[in-house]
């Protein structure tokens, strides 16, 4: 494996230290400090590039400390609490940069993963940056991604629509097995920022295609379309969710509790009544699908003047309860995508949402305001039919 390029890894510490360095409304400032030592992950990546890269030369020639089999003096610090190699239930693969374990990059663990196995197969990733496309196969089911952290692991990768024929083709990490559980890890596009008018420039992060996915302490960091939540039933809880036009998009059926949500967007200057973004971009086409997006006990923060979400597709789906938001929420919240016909089939509710950016004097006519009665149904786990799959996660 070759070591990272300090020119890939530079991109990198950009797209982590941007969720810094917005300007937060003071009430939100804590919310977003998990990010705190995300720069220091990348420098010590940075740092670890000429020891590694000696390392893996002697390994390859021969020299002293790199005879077959034996580990480098980096791997001293490894931590001591990866569980054992196997159980009844459940089999655990090792991911390392330094090759300190079974495998360098987290695709090869993904590979060695048994087609259609009953059984999980947790794939510990130690504390990196894994620069790499990793793709999660139908045939790959019951598999975690368990991290060390959202400022310590990540996965990162750089394609563009532009590069890769397509937005839905873009994406850093693709899950298409279903039940996937992903802990403590976070999930990066570190194209460049899209200037605006750009054409192509969509650079997801993570598409989630199979059903039944679960994601703890999480980031999702990119700038146009970083969630790419494609279809299924979803979970997300205790995430950071970084993006500026339509960052959490797709058709999934999806709950997201306790999650932060920063805007990247461009500033706007004081006096314009220009949107330059969206959270939410849902794609609900039909009133027999049963997907929508629910955020729950959320934060919403970060720079710009940006929509809630937009309708992607004519029955566009969208609810906040909860969630805190700051004045880059603009006074209308919610976009028809531009067509009035959609007026009449969209769905975007709030309930009991704080902040600023809450304010609902001005939002548009077709937005609801929520009652109890209305809202449970889609703030409880049974939305995304969580006593049938999730409840078993909850208690790890």
């Amino acid at each position: 494996m070759k070591a990272l390029p300090l020119a890939f890894l530079l991109p990198i510490a950009v797209a982590f230290l941007s969720a810094l360095l917005v300007k937060q409304d003071h009430v939100l400032i804590s919310s977003f400090s998990s990010c705190i030592n995300i720069p220091r992950l990348v420098l010590t990546s940075i740092c670890n590039i000429p020891r590694v890269s000696r390392w893996h030369h002697r390994r390859h020639h021969g020299d002293a400390d790199g005879r077959k089999g034996k580990k480098p003096a980096i791997c001293d610090n490894f931590p001591a609490n990866i569980p054992p190699p196997d159980t009844n239930t459940t089999s655990f693969l090792c991911v390392d940069t330094n090759g300190c374990c079974n495998f360098t990059t987290v695709q090869a663990a993904v590979d060695a993963v048994g087609n259609f196995s009953l059984k999980r197969t947790v794939i510990w990733i130690n504390a990196g940056v894994y620069y790499e496309k990793v793709t999660i196969p139908r045939t790959k089911n019951n598999v975690t991604f368990q991290g060390q952290g959202m400022e310590w692991t990540a996965i990162a990768w750089n394609n563009t629509a532009n590069s890769t024929g397509g937005t839905f083709f873009s994406a850093s990490v693709e899950v298409f097995g279903a039940n996937f559980i992903a802990k403590n890890i976070s999930f990066m596009n570190v194209a460049p920022m899209p200037k605006p008018g750009d054409i192509g420039a969509q650079a997801v992060a993570i598409r989630i295609n199979g059903d039944q996915a679960a994601f703890w302490g999480c980031g999702f960091f990119g700038s146009q379309d970083t969630l790419h939540d494609d279809r299924g039933r979803h979970y997300f809880r205790d995430c950071f969710i970084q993006g500026s036009i339509d960052f959490i998009f797709g058709n999934g059926r999806s709950l997201y509790e306790n999650c932060q949500m920063s805007s990247i967007a461009a500033p706007v200057p004081v006096g314009s009544k220009g949107i330059n973004g969206a959270v939410t971009a849902h794609g609900r086409a039909s009133k027999d699908e049963n997907s929508g997006f629910v955020f729950n006990n959320c934060t919403i923060g970060g720079t710009g003047r940006v929509w809630l979400g937009r309708a992607w597709r004519p029955f566009s789906r969208v609810v906040f309860a909860n969630t805190a938001m700051t004045d880059i929420i603009s006074p209308d919240g919610w976009n028809d995508f531009n067509d009035p016909t959609r007026d009449q089939s969209i769905f975007y509710g709030e309930y009991k949402c704080t902040g600023a950016g809450a304010n609902a004097a001005s939002r548009v006519a077709y937005e609801v305001q929520l009652n109890d009665s209305q809202v449970a149904p889609f703030i409880s786990l049974s939305y995304i039919d969580g006593d049938q799959w999730l409840q078993p996660y909850l208690s790890n």
